[in-house]
């Protein structure tokens, strides 16, 4: 089952400004084991109120584009993909979805992150869709990410019945 956003924005698109509470930072900053480097918003959380993805914004402290929207930061969630993606997760999931779905995912991200960019900004912009890529698949942690947050994802829907299958101990296409 797929957690519903929890944030204090409208959306978990919202091009408002990323607001994390000072507890936020210090529990993602645990669970990633160093500061995040620029501005996010906590938009899924468990059922224990801990954070398990977070939306960044578009660009870090510095100015660095990030293109990474949506952030991965449950522990078990991130171990458990990790072995998925080293059983050959990326290239299955290549596979299994449809090219076009995929190709659409990756314009809606690029989009909604775009539009979080300042209209003045002048510098380096992030580029790519889900987790920067252009085409295919780059990180199932992203793309299952942007799945939690936005239900709109298609290689997180296959990571999302990957894991369940895993869970309920069946084999995995």
């Amino acid at each position: 089952m797929v957690p519903p956003p929890v944030d204090d924005m409208a959306s978990p698109d919202s091009a408002s400004p990323e607001v994390a509470s000072p507890d936020d930072v210090a529990a993602v900053e645990a669970r990633l084991g160093r500061r995040p480097r620029g501005r996010f918003a906590v938009v899924v959380r468990d059922a224990a109120d801990a954070p398990v993805v977070i939306r960044n914004e578009p660009l870090l402290d510095d100015g660095t584009p990030m293109p990474t929207r949506f952030w991965l930061v449950d522990p078990d969630l991130l171990r458990r993909i990790g072995t998925l993606e080293a059983a050959g997760g990326v290239k299955q999931a290549e596979a299994a979805v449809d090219a076009g779905e995929l190709a659409a995912a990756h314009r809606r991200a690029a989009a909604a992150r775009d539009a979080a960019i300042p209209a003045d900004h002048t510098g380096p912009r992030p580029f790519g869709g889900v987790g920067g890529t252009r085409t295919g698949v780059k990180c199932l942690h992203a793309h299952y990410a942007s799945y939690l947050a936005t239900g709109d994802d298609p290689v997180g829907a296959w990571v999302e019945m990957q894991l369940n299958t895993f869970e309920t101990g069946a084999e995995h296409d």
